[in-house]
Formats: C-alpha cells, sequence, structure tokens
C-alpha cells in the first residue's frame, strides 16, 4: 500500500511561484518514478512532469522552461517547483506513481492563478 500527500497548493497572482510537495509511505520511494498531473474543469487529467529514480527528468511542453520537478529520497518527498505561472495552470495537481502493478494517486493539492 502507498499513501501519497500533496501540499503547497494556494492562490497566487501571474508571475508568481508555488512549491508543491508530495510525501510519499509504503513503498520503496527510491526506485519509483513520480509524476505531477494536473486536472483543470472541464478538461482531462493531464501529466505535467515525470523524474525517474535516477533523476532522469520529463516535462510537458506546456511548462518546460517554467516547472522543475525535483525529489529528496531521503525525505520520500517529490516536489514541483512553478515559476512564472499563468492563468492557464489553474488546476487540481496530483502527485502520481505505480507499485507492483498498482496505480497510486494522492488526493490532490488546488492551484489558482489569477490574472
Amino acid at each position: 500500500q502507498v499513501q501519497l500527500v500533496e501540499s503547497g497548493g494556494g492562490l497566487v497572482q501571474a508571475g508568481g511561484s508555488l512549491r508543491l510537495s508530495c510525501a510519499a509511505s509504503g513503498s520503496s520511494f527510491s526506485i519509483n518514478t513520480m509524476n505531477w498531473y494536473r486536472q483543470a474543469p472541464g478538461k482531462q487529467r493531464e501529466l505535467v512532469a515525470a523524474i525517474s529514480s535516477g533523476g532522469r527528468r520529463n516535462a510537458a511542453d506546456s511548462v518546460k522552461g517554467r516547472f522543475t520537478i525535483s525529489r529528496d529520497n531521503t525525505k520520500n518527498t517529490v516536489y514541483l517547483q512553478m515559476n512564472s505561472l499563468k492563468p492557464e495552470d489553474t488546476a487540481v495537481y496530483y502527485c502520481f506513481t505505480k507499485w507492483a502493478g498498482v496505480d497510486y494517486w494522492g488526493q490532490g493539492t488546488q492551484v489558482t492563478v489569477s490574472s
């Protein structure tokens, strides 16, 4: 069983920054690929960024150069640093991983960017 708990969302003005955190428990965190997804109202959930156990990163084109994913295996935590936020980044952000063939999602954290 894996538990993922996100934090760090909130309301920010366009151009501002936020850092999301996702604390994981219940698995060998260091060997999991960790992901951030987001879902805006009326839209499908989309992959924002991912980081492998070895630290290899991927990010959606829409956030490249603005968002950075990182991880601290000593704290079993993955982060999403979000800079130069835009109103279109408004969404619920979810942490996701797969362990032993099972998908695990966090409860989500709301990010709202005002124009």
